[in-house]
């Protein structure tokens, strides 16, 4: 990424964090507020960024990482609205148009989930590679893949998190999901296990905990599968609440490895460097809006005339 004077939001459903800078060591300024109303939520990180612009100078590009779901097609009329969120108000809401209207730079939406993919594979545990899951497990599941450096969407982003999965014999949990009940999410997110243990993953102990680790590797396992065989990934990285349960790497390692059953019988898939935490930590997401405006600053430079060498296309840019 080129020293530019990049913004980045990530746009949550409980807070927006708001960043100036041009990498996850290089930011100027930062802020942090819960997410409220639409219209004064955006009016206020449009004010952050107009006073970061003022006080040291124009930025070059704003990108959002969102929560959705989202319009993400390029030429569509809704494009950078929220589709139908369960977040109150914002249904509907145009996140990208009004920072790109107030602030006159180009501006790169897309998931929160897909920034924090970008984020890991630019800066993270993902570097260096270009096909790779980036997955959080906190409330819910969600998912971003990217294949051949590109993220993937096509009608609408990816939902892993209400991929089908078996049900582990002897579960009678019925899953969290308002939708499915048990998907991925409804059996493994962070709310279905609250439900299921009575507390929060993070104040489970014992016996408890014990039991709690056990049934979430499998049910993670689960899913992996589905998710190395139909993207085949060189590595799968994993965010969120639920990854911070103590052991739950090592456990979920060896029932994928279990789940697997020796196909395709890849030894890549049984390392330790295969399915890893994620590296940004909370940085993530802003870390992926920094990607995302650095990509939307480069689709608004003017390209070279087709045929031209630099010189030809510096000359041409001068007449």
């Amino acid at each position: 990424m080129s020293a530019q004077r990049l913004g980045s939001i990530e746009s949550g459903g409980t807070k927006f964090v708001c960043l100036v800078g041009s990498a996850p060591d290089r930011i100027e300024a930062e802020t942090r507020f819960p997410t409220g109303e639409p219209g004064p939520t955006l009016a206020r990180a449009i004010a952050f960024f107009q006073e970061a612009a003022a006080a040291t100078g124009p930025l070059d590009a704003i990108g959002i990482a969102s929560f959705g779901p989202l319009e993400l097609r390029p030429g569509h009329a809704k494009f950078g609205h929220l589709a139908a969120t369960p977040k109150p108000g914002w249904t509907g809401v145009d996140v990208a148009g009004p920072v790109a209207a107030a602030l006159g730079v180009p501006v790169g939406i897309d998931t929160d989930v897909n920034g924090a993919a970008l984020g890991e594979g630019r800066w993270g545990a993902a570097r260096g590679l270009d096909t790779y899951v980036y997955l959080t497990v906190g409330t819910g599941i969600g998912g971003g893949a990217v294949i051949g450096g590109k993220v993937v969407r096509g009608l609408i982003h990816t939902e892993m998190g209400h991929l089908a999965v078996p049900r582990i014999a002897g579960d009678a949990f019925p899953g969290s999901c308002p939708f499915h009940e048990d998907c991925w999410e409804g059996l493994a997110g962070g709310e279905a296990m609250s439900i299921r243990w009575g507390s929060p993953a993070e104040e489970l102990t014992g016996d408890t905990l014990r039991d709690a680790l056990r049934l979430e590797a499998a049910y993670l396992a689960a899913g992996l599968r589905n998710i190395v065989y139909t993207i085949a990934p060189q590595r799968i990285v994993i965010g969120g609440g639920v990854t911070g349960l103590p052991g739950l790497f090592p456990l979920l390692r060896a029932e994928l490895t279990a789940t697997l059953a020796g196909y395709p019988g890849l030894p890549e898939h049984a390392a330790e460097d295969f399915v890893v935490p994620a590296r940004l930590g909370r940085l993530a997401g802003p870390a992926g809006g920094l990607v995302l405006a650095d990509g939307a600053a480069a689709e608004a430079r003017p390209q070279p005339w087709p045929g031209t060498g630099p010189s030809e296309a510096s000359e041409a840019s001068d007449a």
